[in-house]
């Protein structure tokens, strides 16, 4: 009997050994094939990250480069990624900084009372919203060239010839300008052509105006580094410069 449940036990120890044994490599088994499953997307979001370099499309290669790195940052295609990604993702930012200002500007050429005009114009950054200004740039075949302000409000407080503080950049200016006699809300500028000059090697301009609007002293804020003088086209040849 004394022989019989020594057998009995053993059998039971031996089945609990086994089973602990099986249950162990069962879990170093799943746990081996989610680390090949990881390593395996891992190198195909890797894949797709450098037919993005390939075709230069930046924005997506940068997306796909933060997800590899993010979600499989110990793998081999995340040292791979952190070699080229930094410097994808700077010049990413400064083409979409780039892209951005230009989009600030818009361009047109219309037919306008005596004669065609060919503009370029841009809003202040500040004040935004309704109270955003225009800063235009203006060629006409019968006016000339002009550069001026326009506002939505009632206009401008300037008796005579006034001046308007201004910094190109870090560079402080003063700008002479006048009211338009037929009453338009603008601001003509007296020197355009050192205006322009200026702008087109500055990246923000600001001014200071007053407003008619209970005279409220205002900066209008451009930022104009994204201007291009070959969209302004320039007048008929033999027409008023």
């Amino acid at each position: 009997m004394k022989n019989l449940m020594s057998i009995a036990l053993a059998l039971i120890c031996g089945g609990l050994l086994a089973g602990c044994s099986s249950s162990q490599d069962s879990g170093a088994s799943n746990a081996a094939a989610a680390q090949q499953a990881q390593a395996s997307e891992a190198a195909q979001k890797l894949d797709t990250y450098r037919q993005l370099l390939r075709i230069h499309n930046d924005q997506m290669a940068v997306t796909m480069g933060h997800d590899i790195l993010d979600r499989y940052p110990h793998s081999a295609a995340a040292t791979e990624v952190q070699q080229t990604l930094p410097a994808i993702e700077q010049r990413w930012k400064a083409n979409s900084e780039k892209a951005r200002l230009a989009n600030l500007w818009w361009y047109q050429v219309s037919p306008m009372e005596g004669g065609t005009q060919s503009t370029a114009a841009i809003y202040s950054s500040q004040p935004g919203g309704n109270d955003r200004v225009r800063l235009v740039l203006r060629r006409h075949t019968a006016w000339g060239q002009n550069a001026f302000l326009f506002g939505s409000g009632h206009g401008f407080v300037c008796r005579g010839n006034c001046t308007i503080p201004a910094t190109f950049d870090d560079s402080h200016a003063a700008i002479k300008a006048f009211a338009p006699p037929t009453g338009e809300p603008a601001l003509m500028i007296r020197d355009d052509k050192a205006f322009i000059a200026k702008l087109q090697h500055a990246k923000k301009i600001t001014m200071q105006v007053t407003t008619v609007d209970g005279e409220k002293k205002e900066t209008l804020v451009y930022e104009v580094a994204g201007f291009d003088p070959a969209k302004w086209l320039p007048l008929p040849k033999g027409k008023k410069k």
